[in-house]
């Protein structure tokens, strides 16, 4: 379990809140990695990322479930946050994490998209379980 009450857990955990691209990396077929920036939504203990149900990314996941997630690093090359851990794939959620297209509520007509046109879009959950924190 990843400890959030140090310093470094701390302003981790609140990178998890605040910010609004993460960098989603899984594993190709071939072995190499494959990041990708996504929206998320940290709930307290997964990362929630929703996908459009031909990413690669999916396929990726479901060969190798090990992920990594991580925050673009400060202007200085610090603020490094890297999580580490396994991710599941929910195909077809009943409905979008409220919390989820609240944190976008403003993002998401800049796509053109509505909430309800980014539900049926992207229509896989993502559900990431961080086991490992690294960074500084």
């Amino acid at each position: 379990m990843i400890d959030f009450t140090t310093d470094f857990g701390l302003r981790a955990a609140k990178r998890l809140k605040e910010e609004y691209i993460a960098w989603l990396t899984t594993v190709a077929k071939n072995g190499m990695p494959q990041p990708n920036p996504v929206w998320f939504y940290w709930d307290g203990r997964d990362i929630l990322i929703y996908s459009q149900p031909s990413a690669r990314k999916l396929r990726n996941i479901v060969r190798n479930p090990n992920v990594s997630v991580n925050f673009q690093a400060d202007a200085e090359g610090g603020s490094i946050v890297v999580l580490t851990g396994s991710a599941s794939i929910q195909k077809n959620p009943s409905q979008h994490d409220s919390r989820y297209l609240e944190k976008y509520r403003e993002h998401i007509p800049k796509i053109g998209l509505t909430p309800e046109t980014l539900a049926k879009s992207y229509s896989v959950l993502i559900r990431v379980s961080p086991n490992k924190l690294r960074g500084f």
